[in-house]
């Protein structure tokens, strides 16, 4: 996309997650070993490699957002013998 002046790396969508602290230190942690110059950078990175990784399966059908984290995933848990998740 280019936008009237001619740059082409203007973002013009925001977008908003809610986070623990525990999974923002772990951004933040990614962003300072890789010396990213910004956690919105760091963030970008993350998700260009998630993207570009094969090793992500399909959503179970009850899944909720919630159930998803930037530490854990519902695909990360163990099912008990009857199918249902241990917590």
């Amino acid at each position: 996309m280019t936008t009237n002046n001619g740059n082409r790396n203007v973002r013009e969508e925001r977008l908003q997650v809610m986070l623990r602290p525990e999974e923002i230190r772990a951004i933040d942690d990614f962003r300072f070993t890789k010396r990213m110059p910004s956690r919105a950078a760091a963030i970008r990175e993350l998700l260009r490699c998630g993207l570009a990784s094969e090793n992500c399966g399909e959503a179970e059908r009850e899944t909720r957002s919630s159930d998803f984290g930037v530490l854990r995933s519902p695909q990360n848990e163990t099912k008990n013998g009857n199918g249902s998740r241990d917590e």
